[in-house]
């Protein structure tokens, strides 16, 4: 549905009472006019013969008027009408060059586009694709080697990393920026930006986030519509992490806030997870321990707050905590029901259960 812009009203009341003042003035003008007589006076005989009075006051004069008419009324009628369809050529605009930014665009055999710096090596990109799991990011795995802390040894294990369709329903485009830029330490993910240390300048990581967005769109992940199918999605995964639960048969409860620890929480809150060697659940990792989070949080909704819709960099959260910013918020992948299954798994967890 075309929706107006107040710009569009107005434009569309000045068209409308422009276009009843031009036929008022057309119908009043018709019945009023009259032959004109026009002059009696000759021609000098130095001057070269031109129309005659009859047909210059006559025939001539209603054409050039006539010419004049029609062209106030193109620019009567044509300025509103370019002023009501301005907004949505600047939209689409605006929406044009996003999507060329954000797909795979190169300029004299550089990347530029989003899609165009995240595609694998081979096709002239910073391999994104080649960890996450291909153009669609869908999460994929890649080598990583540790670094054994006593003895220095090392040692090569296959890092699962996450699918990103979702990352612009989980974190806002300053954290997905702060994550581009500085990468995650002690992970395969690096640092792009040059601020970080990497190669990539402003607008490239503004690039990388916008395909990050069309990787959403492309799966259907925006507006309520998206909101509810990721919710599904993340309702059939808990399903299965629950099976797989009780088939392993280790400490962790068959639980659906087991279930989505392990699928939301667990690659930074456990250590070793990512590469499925993972310690205690919720001992910690790249993120806090979880073991008395209840002392962090005093009040559970306070808590469960905090988990749904998470907290930007220097914000307060809890008993004196202070935001890093890469805590994502789930308020758009999980029903309440589930960010508070969640909640209460992590009041539970204790050292060494």
């Amino acid at each position: 549905m075309f929706a107006a812009t107040t710009q569009q009203t107005i434009a569309l009341v000045v068209l409308i009472a422009a276009a009843i003042g031009w036929v008022v003035f057309l119908v009043a003008n018709s019945r009023k006019a009259k032959p004109e007589v026009g002059s009696e006076i000759e021609l000098a005989p130095n001057r070269k013969p031109y129309l005659d009075d009859e047909e210059l006051e006559g025939p001539h004069l209603e054409r050039v008027l006539l010419w004049g008419v029609l062209s106030l009324m193109v620019i009567g009628v044509g300025l509103p009408l370019y002023w009501v369809t301005e907004p949505n050529r600047q939209r689409g605009a605006v929406e044009y060059f996003d999507e060329r930014l954000a797909g795979v665009t190169y300029h004299h055999g550089q990347p530029v586009g989003g899609g165009a710096l995240f595609a694998a090596t081979d096709e002239g990109g910073f391999n994104c694709a080649g960890c996450h799991g291909g153009m669609a990011a869908i999460g994929g795995e890649v080598p990583y080697t540790l670094t054994d802390p006593v003895d220095g040894s090392l040692r090569q294990v296959q890092w699962k990393a996450p699918r990103l369709d979702t990352a612009t329903l989980k974190f806002s485009d300053d954290q997905l920026r702060d994550i581009l830029v500085y990468g995650r330490p002690f992970s395969p993910m690096p640092a792009w930006g040059i601020e970080g240390g990497g190669p990539m300048n402003d607008q490239q990581i503004d690039n990388l986030v916008r395909y990050l967005h069309k990787l959403a769109r492309d799966a259907g992940l925006t507006g309520a519509d998206g909101i509810a199918k990721a919710q599904a999605i993340s309702a059939e995964e808990v399903d299965a992490e629950i099976e797989r639960l009780r088939s392993a048969g280790g400490d962790q409860p068959a639980t659906m806030g087991a279930a989505l620890f392990n699928l939301h929480c667990a690659r930074c809150h456990t250590k070793g997870w990512s590469y499925n060697e993972p310690e205690a659940p919720g001992g910690g990792g790249f993120g806090p321990s979880l073991f008395n989070v209840e002392s962090q949080f005093t009040n559970p909704d306070d808590h469960y707050d905090f988990v749904a819709n998470g907290r930007q960099r220097g914000e307060r959260y809890g008993e004196n905590g202070q935001a890093s910013g890469r805590m994502p918020y789930f308020i758009n992948i999980l029903t309440e029901e589930q960010i508070r299954a969640i909640v209460d798994y992590e009041r539970s967890l204790r050292q060494g259960s």
